[in-house]
């Protein structure tokens, strides 16, 4: 007669308890100790299942804080004016961001180039990751004209929001002209940030949104989680 591995029932009786909501999307697990525990296994074994189910996308582990039950897949369209954070409120997730950087440095030749600004042109630079429900989502860098928008970092270290921090100076509007979409693999850093593994896929958006009169405003750069987010394209 045939056996089933344990870990294989483990990984089977987690898979129908999330199914089943016992575990709902965001949820922490318990520990390993506590799933040995109950099911009579070592961590070994209970480590095994939990790769299992990490593999089929039902949970994704957060270094030092456990692992955790994956919610859906935030859908974001990427439309002229959409903005990622208020789709995610709209959509009733709550948005946040963690600030890594705010400078102002001279802009590399490909920025000025994006932006339309003479070499050696100052530019300030806004770092960060993108959450939803306390998940990373994304990793991102924007870039911006200085001179145009001296107070920028300023602001943005107020509000952390790129729409206040532009209507704070002046730009009460602005449009998405380009977005250019690879597929990537996340570097160690990139891992770090969006809590997943060094080498797991990743989508790389980079755009160039710009004012009313076609003058380009922003240089971005985005790093999406590549199951945490379904991009579209939305034309509006």
């Amino acid at each position: 007669m045939s056996r089933t591995a344990l870990w294989t029932s483990i990984a089977e009786t987690l898979t129908a308890e999330i199914a089943a909501g016992h575990y709902a999307p965001g949820d922490k697990l318990p520990s390993e100790a506590e799933f040995s525990a109950r099911f009579g296994v070592n961590r070994h074994t209970v480590r095994r299942a939990l790769a299992a189910l990490a593999e089929a996308g039902l949970v994704h582990a957060r270094r030092g804080a456990g692992v955790f039950v994956a919610g859906r897949p935030v859908d974001y369209p990427l439309g002229r004016r959409t903005r990622l954070h208020q789709n995610l409120a709209a959509s009733g997730r709550s948005a946040a961001r963690e600030v890594l950087l705010l400078d102002t440095r001279q802009a590399g030749a490909r920025e000025a180039e994006a932006l339309e600004l003479p070499e050696a042109a100052q530019v300030h630079v806004y770092e960060g990751i993108s959450l939803a429900d306390g998940v990373p989502l994304a990793v991102f860098r924007s870039v911006f004209p200085a001179g145009r928008f001296p107070g920028l970092i300023g602001v943005l270290r107020e509000t952390q929001s790129v729409t206040q921090a532009l209507a704070t100076e002046g730009l009460a509007d602005y449009t998405r002209a380009e977005t250019r979409l690879t597929a990537k693999r996340a570097t160690a850093t990139q891992a770090l940030h969006l809590r997943i593994r060094e080498g797991d896929p990743i989508l790389r958006s980079v755009a160039i949104n710009v004012d009313a009169a076609g003058q380009p405003v922003e240089y971005g750069h985005t790093w999406f989680a590549g199951d945490r987010v379904t991009l579209t394209v939305a034309p509006d």
